[in-house]
């Protein structure tokens, strides 16, 4: 089992700038690829970004691509999501997910919310 928390969620004016963590507890969290989805009122689950168990390898979805950065520190068992440049659209509740690779998402944590006002 893996347990996850989101924090850093917030509100902010577009233009801005947030930085997500996700803390990890349970089993070693350098065995585990890391994601970052997020959903909007009335619209499904959408992915932002991965990274590698080791860090090494990275991919966006485009709507985020050169604006969001994803990172991990296997040493303090978090991933980070920095937001930059952030638009009205990127509202959302944003969550944080664990996946063995080549697998599924098996673990997910409760959600923070974003809030990006024009």
């Amino acid at each position: 089992q893996v347990q996850l928390v989101e924090s850093g969620g917030g509100l902010v004016q577009a233009g801005g700038s947030l930085r997500l963590s996700c803390a990890a507890s349970g089993r070693a969290f350098s065995n585990y690829a890391m994601g970052w989805f997020r959903q909007a009122p009335g619209k499904e689950r959408e992915f932002v970004a991965r990274i590698s168990w080791s860090g090494g390898s990275t991919y966006y979805a485009d709507s985020v691509k050169g604006r969001f950065f994803i990172s991990r520190d296997n040493a303090k068992n978090t991933a980070y999501l920095q937001m930059n440049s952030l638009k009205p659209e990127d509202t959302a509740v944003y969550y944080c997910a664990a996946r063995m690779e080549n697998y599924e998402y098996a673990y997910w944590g409760q959600g923070t919310q974003v809030t990006v006002s024009s």
